[in-house]
């Protein structure tokens, strides 16, 4: 692979990522709509959609029900396995401790996320449990995509919310 084949390789996977990325946000923006918190995810496999979730603990009385554990229950059901091999997840905003841990026992390859969650964020922020030596898998991480986007819808809603409380 000459030189200019790995640099058109590499902008074509980030094109691909930015796109995954803005359909996850689409799931944001609907968690949005039903008043939960907005955060998006869907799962991708050799270029396919396989896997959607976005949060739903409030509407669904489910603390598990984050967008991340909804699209990996989505993607193991649509594929007929719970170990999602060679697939990307792509969420809104850093995983925590909780969905941190399904990713890794779902045996992701690769995760994608957008804003950074310096209060729960596990795989990087408060904690980096995706680099932890004593764990058995490591998915590779990619952080900050489309961060400036996804952390804006979070801080909009987030502001609307403390409006709300105040009237």
């Amino acid at each position: 692979m000459c030189w200019s084949d790995g640099l058109i390789s590499k902008l074509a996977i980030r094109m691909s990522d930015e796109w995954f990325m803005q359909q996850a946000i689409l799931l944001a923006h609907s968690a949005a709509a039903q008043c939960e918190v907005p955060v998006g995810a869907i799962v991708v496999k050799e270029g396919e959609i396989v896997g959607r979730g976005s949060n739903a603990p409030i509407t669904s009385h489910d603390p598990t029900a984050h967008a991340e554990v909804l699209a990996l229950r989505d993607a193991a059901k649509h594929l007929g396995n719970y170990r999602l091999i060679d697939c990307t997840l792509y969420v809104t905003l850093e995983p925590c401790a909780m969905c941190a841990g399904a990713i890794q026992h779902a045996r992701i390859a690769r995760l994608v996320y957008g804003a950074a969650d310096p209060k729960t964020g596990a795989c990087g922020s408060v904690v980096d449990l995706m680099n932890e030596p004593k764990l058995n898998h490591h998915t590779h991480v990619t952080s900050g995509m489309l961060a400036e986007e996804c952390g804006l819808l979070l801080s909009t809603f987030f502001k609307q919310r403390r409006l709300e409380k105040k009237q």
